[in-house]
């Protein structure tokens, strides 16, 4: 056999072995892992809900998970934006039908996270959930890929001050959710990261951090590189 023959048969043999090589790196290929799970959770009065509309503003494509409740509208609030607001028959219904990704019962009013809205939040960069311990781990059961975030207020002393302005409670309601955010704090372990919310801007910036982190973690980003590894396989360098 000629060196011509002998280098035509060796190309002829290796070249199923490396399309079956490709085939199976194709097949390893990470997929895109889909929007980033963002949980927010912290005592009653931490500033959660100002945090988290400041860091939407901060980072483009980060949607938030309007949860229903059954409790009532606060002066400002609308429905469909900050909560969908529903009755409790409705609510319960909606359990029954395994609507909702997490639920619970907070201060008498029920709580929960629909599963429509992170099939919403599909090609987006993220989606905030605004939720509870008890919510955040549930999350977390059915997506361990979340990233829990757990929010401080400055102090005590100052935790105890914003309940107390919020007019549409009585002292017998701050009586009760200052005491559940006490509960609510021993419960930070849950979570991956801790942040004091002392200062809005410092915390906004802590917090879109936090994220832009998380988005760059291999197991979220593997799918960039793997497609450029693809795309150099078709390249020739000297076309």
């Amino acid at each position: 056999m000629s060196n011509e023959q002998a280098a035509h048969a060796e190309h002829a043999q290796s070249a199923p072995a490396a399309d079956a090589e490709e085939g199976s790196a194709a097949e390893r290929r990470p997929e895109d892992p889909g929007p980033l799970l963002l949980i927010l959770s912290s005592p009653s009065g931490a500033g959660k809900s100002t945090l988290t509309r400041r860091v939407r503003e901060a980072i483009s494509g980060l949607e938030f998970s309007v949860s229903h409740t059954t409790r009532s509208p606060r002066p400002g609030e609308e429905d469909g934006r900050e909560y969908h607001f529903v009755s409790r028959a409705d609510f319960e219904a909606r359990v029954q039908r395994d609507e909702f990704l997490e639920w619970a019962e907070v201060h008498g009013n029920l709580y929960g996270t629909s599963a429509s809205e992170v099939r919403r939040a599909a090609g987006k960069a993220g989606i905030i959930f605004d939720v509870d311990h008890q919510g955040a781990r549930m999350i977390k059961a059915a997506r361990p890929d979340a990233v829990g975030v757990f929010i401080l207020p400055p102090s005590m002393e100052v935790l105890l001050s914003r309940l107390k302005g919020r007019a549409s409670e009585d002292a017998a309601t701050v009586e009760r959710r200052f005491k559940v955010a006490q509960q609510e704090i021993a419960h930070y372990g849950a979570f991956e990261y801790v942040l004091v919310n002392d200062e809005l801007t410092r915390a906004t910036e802590e917090l879109a951090s936090i994220f832009r982190a998380e988005a760059c973690r291999r197991r979220r980003a593997a799918h960039l590189a793997e497609r450029l590894l693809v795309q150099s396989r078709r390249l020739s360098v000297g076309g």
